[in-house]
């Protein structure tokens, strides 16, 4: 579920960005701002669904996955393909996510 809750996550806050990015830099109208903000409000609900806790180490985990899905966004919406360096740093950002949302965790308080 953790996984669905980033990837939804991630679009939600590439859309949003992409629609400030389109009116600001695209000559857009400015009505593309009101999905945007909609889109960044979603992005923030669905970041609150992983089950995770501390939110930091959530977020931090979302990092990688947030780079992947700019990635493919850069080839799925901007048509750019990416190249091997594009990948090759997706995937070390991904590892590093799994790192962090999936370690062992001491149970020592304090």
């Amino acid at each position: 579920m953790s996984a669905f809750a980033f990837f939804g996550a991630a679009l939600a806050e590439i859309a949003g960005c992409f629609a400030f990015w389109a009116w600001l830099r695209l000559d857009k109208s400015p009505w593309w701002i009101a999905p945007g903000i909609l889109s960044l409000c979603l992005f923030a609900y669905l970041l609150t669904l992983p089950v995770s806790a501390q939110a930091g180490r959530s977020y931090a985990a979302y990092g990688g996955v947030y780079i992947v899905s700019a990635v493919l966004w850069l080839w799925l919406a901007e048509g750019t393909k990416p190249d091997r360096w594009d990948l090759l740093g997706a995937v070390v950002c991904l590892i590093g996510a799994a790192i962090i949302y999936f370690g062992p965790r001491s149970t020592a308080v304090g």
